[in-house]
């Protein structure tokens, strides 16, 4: 017994002195809040601050008027590359995950090169996003307890808190020059100050003597003339952008304002969440044997007038909608109420339950797709029922065993399925399922709006029914020269856009306006396989 009061006194005195330390590493003066890693930024700044640079141009290079090309998995490895490098710079190991972040990440931005789906797209872009700031919070802070409530507040709190570093990347680089012995290294901060000073009194004075000279306007005019200043200014104003709000995230990490402890809400009366939950058990108990006899095994009679099909083909959304909710139930009880047997056994019935509704849902949904055939939202809704049933697995395991990390199963979870659905191409996956299973029901309007991805089922299809493939050469620019064309083809009349004969000219022409202004910078795989089918 005094060995282990001797023990727990010798890890309190620890932990005690472990925090007093920490504490110590955080000083308030007059510039604000002071970390180890803030002075480590300001004192580093001689490498951070043009590799930050290096990096804002990198991104003007990769992304300006280019969201899915070629460049677009070199500039998500350069993000990686670069963060790395300040890591280093800031004297911050790597920790143990670092890899899934990394790996995922890239693993989207090739997704996001391989496919035309803007929908697809805009999900990759913002997965990408939320796991770069998880993996640059988890570099910063002792991440390893925090849950899904921690990290959604902790995301937006960093970018807010972001806003607020505004002048950081300019008070670095004048801190930095104030100290640099160096001539060079300030006469160019000077050059640079002026530069940047000069450039709206030239827009002023050039002005001027345009008006009062004829010869020097036309010369102005002629050298205005070949230079696009849409994209100048535009190229100008994403380097600058990204410069100042990757500076200023470094910056705000670097302060670590969030709180890393992750308090322990669960004081609340279990007898209330008993309470909800089992009233709730009981209603979705007699809902799973209603579905057990009548849609499983189909061996209770139907209402009068009513087919199994019928009965079949409805309520999936209704019952997608009902299992989010159960786990959100599930997850709020296990967070703010006492640790309780009783409790513990409610929502395991509760999971239980809602297996069973997923496997509803999801049989309804098949049973739909069959008469109504495949489209993105269908894809999305069984990907959302096969995530949910593997989340509840996890809270039933973390319902019998407290200690099992969640969040980090979840995120694991997540983003390999979601990595698996990106690469699936739903596009590709409605064109090819709808043609093979084509019972007369199919929908060429629906087709005709479809991506690129689903061009090397769709374009075998159109030659098939005769199409010719030729009138799509025609320069996206002319749409007027691209309907004649396809008119004189058709005996000058236009097809509607939701016939057989006609939905193929308008795919053809969606895949010509995508692959028209497609260059090095902007190559997309997706794009390029459709127009090599056509050519």
């Amino acid at each position: 017994m005094e060995e282990q009061l001797t023990s727990g006194g010798t890890a309190l005195a620890a932990e005690n002195a472990e925090n007093a330390m920490d504490k110590l590493k955080v000083i308030d003066g007059a510039g604000g809040r002071q970390t180890v890693e803030t002075k480590k930024l300001q004192e580093k700044y001689r490498s951070i601050g043009p590799a930050t640079a290096l990096y804002a141009l990198f991104y003007a290079f990769c992304m300006y008027k280019n969201g899915s090309g070629i460049t677009f998995p070199f500039f998500v490895a350069g993000s990686l590359c670069y963060f790395y490098y300040t890591l280093k710079k800031l004297e911050l190991t790597l920790k143990r995950g670092s890899a899934f972040y990394g790996i995922s990440v890239m693993l989207l931005a090739i997704s996001t090169f391989c496919t035309d789906d803007g929908r697809m797209i805009a999900l990759n872009k913002t997965g990408i996003f939320l796991l770069m700031i998880s993996f640059l919070l988890g570099q910063f802070y002792h991440t390893e307890k925090w849950g899904l409530g921690k990290f959604a507040a902790a995301i937006p709190g960093t970018l807010l808190s972001s806003l607020g570093e505004v002048a950081r990347p300019v008070s670095d680089m004048a801190g930095f020059t104030k100290k640099e012995q160096s001539p060079g290294a300030r006469r160019g901060f000077y050059v640079l100050l002026g530069v940047l000073l000069t450039l709206p009194l030239l827009v002023v004075v050039v002005a001027l003597l345009s008006s009062a000279d004829l010869i020097f306007r036309q010369l102005t005019e002629y050298l205005l003339a070949a230079v696009n200043f849409e994209n100048v200014f535009g190229v100008v104003f994403s380097v600058i952008l990204w410069y100042f709000g990757t500076y200023m995230l470094l910056a705000t990490l670097c302060k670590k304002t969030l709180r890393e402890d992750v308090r322990d809400h669960r004081s609340g009366e279990p007898v209330l969440a008993i309470t909800v939950t089992a009233m709730l058990s009981v209603v979705y108990l007699i809902f799973s044997v209603i579905q057990i006899l009548y849609l499983f095994l189909g061996k209770m009679q139907l209402p009068e007038g009513y087919t199994y099909a019928e009965y079949a083909r409805e309520g999936f959304f209704q019952l997608l909608a009902v299992a989010i909710l159960n786990l959100i139930i599930v997850l709020v009880c296990m967070a703010l109420f006492r640790e309780s047997k009783i409790l513990k056994a409610v929502l395991t019935v509760m999971s239980l339950c809602t297996f069973i509704m997923i496997a509803s849902s999801c049989l309804r949904m098949v049973i739909y797709i069959r008469y109504y055939n495949l489209t993105f939202l269908r894809i999305i809704v069984l990907w959302a029922l096969a995530v949910l049933f593997l989340l509840f697995l996890g809270v039933v395991l973390q319902i019998f065993r407290p200690e099992f990390p969640l969040f980090r199963y979840g995120l694991t979870v997540v983003t390999v399925f979601y990595i698996g659905l990106a690469f699936s191409h739903p596009d590709y996956l409605v064109a090819k399922y709808n043609l093979e299973n084509d019972g007369g029901t199919l929908d060429y309007k629906y087709l005709a709006g479809l991506s690129t991805d689903a061009a090397p089922v769709l374009l075998p299809y159109l030659k098939d029914l005769g199409y010719d493939l030729s009138v799509a050469k025609v320069p996206v620019e002319e749409h007027d020269t691209y309907w004649e064309h396809v008119e004189r083809k058709n005996g000058g009349t236009r097809v509607p856009k939701a016939q057989k004969e006609g939905f193929g000219y308008y795919y053809l022409q969606n895949v010509m306006e995508k692959t028209g202004d497609m260059g090095i910078r902007s190559f997309n795989l997706s794009r390029y396989l459709a127009l090599k089918g056509i050519q």
